[in-house]
C-alpha cells in the first residue's frame, strides 16, 4: 500500500532534523513563567506527567526572539546534591525540545540525566511551537523568518547558555543531535561559549554533508539551493502547510526518488525504533523552521564546505566584505575541550565518510579529550528514539560527563 503524502510529510519532518535579520536594541532578558499549574507548555504535557518537577522559562535573544526553555532540576526521587551539574539538550531542525521526551523515562536521555543527579535544561530554537514570539515581529511576517543557523550560533545558543550560567553559576555540559551538533561545532570553532561549556556530547554529528547517501536528500538540496524561496514564496517552512505538501509531491516525482519508504531513504535503516514512540513523534513533532535555514543546509551539501550563509557574490561583498562567505574552521575548536562523538554505520545523513572528515579536522585534539563511539547498525533517528539507546549511548554520555565534572 502506497504511503500517503501526509505520512511522507511527517516522516520527512522526522528525518530532516539535520538539515542579517532585524536587530532589536537592548540586553538579553530572562524570565521565569510557571506553565505547569495551568496545564500548558512542554513541562505540563510531557514531563510532569511522569512525576518530574519541571520549570518553564523565557529567554530573549539580543535580536528580539523569545525562546522557550524547560528545566528538570532533579530526578523523580531527588538526588544529585545542592550543586547538580547542568546539562543543555539541543534539538535539530524541524523538531523542538520534545524530541528528548518522546520515550519512557528509562529510555529518555533528559529523564535519565535527571535521575542520575543532573540539572537538565532543554532549549527550543526560534520558530518552533513554543518559541514563536518576538518583541516587535509577528511570526506571520516574512522578516521574522529571515535567519539561518548562522543566527542560531550568534544569538540563540549564547542567549540560552548565558541564561543557564547566570541561573546556576556553573559551566554546562552540552548535548546536541544533528543540527544541534552543527551549531555547537561552529560556535566552538569561533571561540564562542567555550568559557561556559565543560564538555559536549554530539550525536549524529553534522558538519559536512557531501557523502549524504539519499536520493531524496540530494534532490531537496538542489531544489533549496535553486532559489526555492522565489519559486514558492516561502519564508516559513511549515511542514504542515499546503505549499510544503506541494513541494514534497514535487520531490517524490523526481527520477530515482522512492517515497514509499521515505524514512529509510533519508535517514538510513534505523535499527531499533519503537512504533509507539514514532507514532507519538509523528502526531506531535512537525515544527516550522525558516526556508533560509534549509537553503543554508543545502549550500553545505552543494559546496562541500562549512561556511556562513552564501548570499551570492555581490551581496556577500556587502554582508561580509568579501565575495565568498567566511568558512567555519573546525580545526580551531579548543583542543582541550572534552568531546564525545557518537555516529552510526547506517546513517544516510550523518554519513560515516563525512564524520571521518570532521574527525580529520579534530586530529590534533587532545587524545584524552576526544571520545568517539561508532555503532554499526544505528541510523539517524536511533540516537534520540532507539529502545536500546539508554544502554548503548546514554549511559556512556553520563559516564563521560562525570569524568569532566
Amino acid at each position: 500500500m502506497a504511503i500517503s503524502i501526509l505520512s511522507c510529510l511527517r516522516i520527512f519532518t522526522l528525518v530532516m532534523f539535520v538539515l542579517e535579520p532585524n536587530r532589536v536594541l537592548g540586553s538579553r532578558h530572562f524570565g521565569f513563567i510557571s506553565y505547569g499549574d495551568n496545564g500548558t507548555g512542554m513541562c505540563a504535557s510531557t514531563v510532569a506527567t511522569h512525576g518530574y518537577k519541571c520549570q518553564e522559562f523565557e529567554v530573549k535573544t539580543d535580536d528580539g526572539y523569545i525562546l522557550s526553555v524547560q528545566r528538570i532540576p532533579q530526578g523523580r526521587v531527588g538526588g544529585g546534591g545542592q550543586m547538580r551539574q547542568s546539562v543543555l539538550l539541543q534539538h535539530g531542525v524541524l523538531v523542538d525540545g520534545a524530541t528528548w521526551l518522546l520515550s519512557p523515562p528509562e529510555q529518555s536521555l533528559a529523564m535519565m540525566l535527571a535521575d542520575n543527579g543532573f540539572d537538565v535544561w532543554i532549549s527550543n530554537t526560534r520558530g518552533t511551537r513554543y518559541s514563536r514570539r518576538h518583541v516587535t515581529l509577528d511570526s506571520k511576517d516574512s522578516e521574522y523568518w529571515n535567519w539561518s543557523w548562522d543566527e542560531l550560533i550568534v544569538h540563540d545558543l549564547p542567549s540560552v547558555i548565558d541564561f543557564i550560567f547566570k541561573q546556576t553559576g556553573q559551566k554546562i555540559h552540552y548535548v546536541g543531535h544533528s543540527m544541534g551538533t552543527l551549531i555547537a561545532l561552529a560556535s566552538f570553532s569561533e571561540g564562542r561559549e567555550t568559557d561556559k561549556v565543560k564538555s559536549a556530547a554530539l550525536l549524529s554529528p553534522i558538519a559536512y554533508l557531501s557523502h549524504m547517501t539519499t536520493a531524496l536528500g540530494e534532490v531537496a538540496a538542489r531544489a533549496f539551493v535553486g532559489e526555492i524561496t522565489t519559486i514558492f514564496g516561502l519564508a516559513e517552512f511549515n511542514p504542515k502547510g499546503g505549499p510544503v505538501n506541494k513541494l514534497l509531491k514535487f520531490f517524490c516525482a523526481q527520477p530515482g526518488v522512492n517515497c514509499y519508504d521515505l524514512m529509510t531513504a533519508i535517514t538510513g535503516k534505523n535499527c531499533c525504533l519503537n512504533s509507539s514512540t514514532v507514532e507519538i513523534f509523528l502526531n506531535d513533532e512537525p515544527q516550522s523552521t525558516s526556508t533560509k535555514n534549509l537553503v543554508h543546509l543545502a549550500q553545505t551539501v552543494r559546496d562541500d564546505v562549512l561556511s556562513k550563509y552564501d548570499y551570492g557574490s555581490n551581496y556577500n561583498l556587502a554582508h561580509y566584505g568579501e565575495t565568498k562567505p567566511p568558512k567555519y574552521n573546525l580545526g580551531n575548536i579548543p583542543r582541550d575541550l572534552p568531546l564525545f562523538l557518537s555516529y552510526g554505520g547506517q546513517d544516510a545523513l550523518s554519513d560515516s565518510k563525512d564524520v571521518e572528515t570532521l574527525l580529520d579536522y579534530l586530529k590534533f585534539h587532545d587524545v584524552d579529550k576526544l571520545h568517539v563511539q561508532y555503532i554499526k547498525n544505528y541510523a539517524h533517528a536511533d540516537f534520540v528514539m532507539a529502545t536500546n539507546a539508554n544502554d548503548l549511548v546514554y549511559n556512556q554520555i553520563i559516564s563521560f560527563f562525570r569524568n569532566y565534572a
